[in-house]
Order: structure tokens, then C-alpha cells, then sequence
């Protein structure tokens, strides 16, 4: 174990080395000790002496890896760690298999320090959230499925367009439309 504060412990699992960077630098500011990993190879190496109390997990990291292992191994490793996802490629499917690895809260990109730190805050449910009468159109339904399969195959791009039908290109131009940065 280090000599890190006991209080806060964040590990930040990002492969965008300018957004880690602000990311870390903020928190510091806040009091907490900081460590940075870019995938889950990282990830084990820094929990060899570093405990982290909360974590903060990009979905989907470089080479079409998945954010959802990094959530599984942290929640295997302390089940009252607070762990946010953060993605810019929100689905439902994703959400409820983040949460359901041991995640406490799933925001989309663009999030910053404040929204993190609050979704820490928010690590209960609630049954004050707002219910919309809002139907989901073809798209947001499309959308969600397109999802659910990356979710299913590790973020696999070949195989989530076989197993959906389409053509890699076809699949890989819809996710590069609907990309949120």
C-alpha cells in the first residue's frame, strides 16, 4: 500500500491522455489522490498498490476494448468501490450491463468533474427520476440495439456487424455519426 490519503482514492480509466489529464488535475484539486490506467492491463497493474475508493471508467478505450471489463475487475476487487462510466456511446444496453457489473452511475460524454463528482453522490437509486411520455423513435430504437450486440461482443466491430447483418463499413459509419465527444 502507498502512503495515499485513505479517504479519496480515484483511478481514472481513460485512453484520451488530454482528457485524463484534466480529469486527474481537477480531482487532485479536490482532495483526492489520483492514478490514471488507459485499459484494464493498466488497470490490474495500478490495483497492485493502489486501492482506490472511487473510479472513473471510460466505456469503450483504445482498440475497440470495453470499459465493462475494467468495471468488472475494480467491482471484483472492492464491491464498495463508486464507479462512474462515462461514454459518448450511451445506449440502454450498456447502461444496465455497467450497472449490473458493479458501476453506481453511467453518464454520457461531455461530463465534467462536477457531474462525476455528483453521480459519486448519487451512488443509491431513486424514485424521484423524471418519467418522460417520450416513445423511442426507429433510430434511438436502432440505436440501442446496435448496443446491446457491441455490449454482447466485447465491442467487436466485425462481429457485431455479423451478427447484425450489415456490412463492417455500414456499422462503423453509423458509429462514427452518432460519436458524442
Amino acid at each position: 500500500m502507498t502512503d495515499e490519503p485513505l479517504d479519496r482514492r480515484l483511478l481514472i480509466v481513460e485512453d484520451d491522455a488530454a482528457f485524463a489529464r484534466t480529469l486527474a488535475r481537477s480531482f487532485e484539486r479536490r482532495g483526492y489522490a489520483v492514478r490514471v490506467a488507459t485499459g484494464l492491463e493498466q488497470l490490474l497493474v495500478q490495483l497492485e498498490d493502489f486501492a482506490p475508493t472511487h473510479a472513473v471508467v471510460d466505456l469503450k478505450l483504445a482498440g475497440e476494448a470495453s470499459g465493462l471489463a475494467c468495471v468488472q475487475a475494480l467491482s471484483a476487487r472492492d464491491e464498495n468501490m463508486l464507479i462512474v462510466v462515462l461514454t459518448g456511446f450511451a445506449s440502454i444496453a450498456t447502461a444496465v450491463e455497467a450497472i449490473k457489473l458493479g458501476a453506481c452511475h453511467y453518464l454520457a460524454k461531455p461530463s465534467n468533474t462536477d457531474d462525476i463528482e455528483a453521480a459519486f453522490g448519487r451512488a443509491e437509486g431513486t424514485t424521484e427520476v423524471e418519467l418522460t411520455n417520450r416513445q423511442s423513435s426507429i433510430k434511438t430504437l436502432e440505436w440501442e440495439r446496435i448496443h446491446q450486440v457491441l455490449a454482447e461482443t466485447g465491442f467487436n466491430i466485425s462481429e457485431t456487424a455479423r451478427r447484425l447483418g450489415m456490412h463492417r463499413r455500414t456499422l462503423a459509419r453509423k458509429l462514427e455519426k452518432q460519436q458524442v465527444r
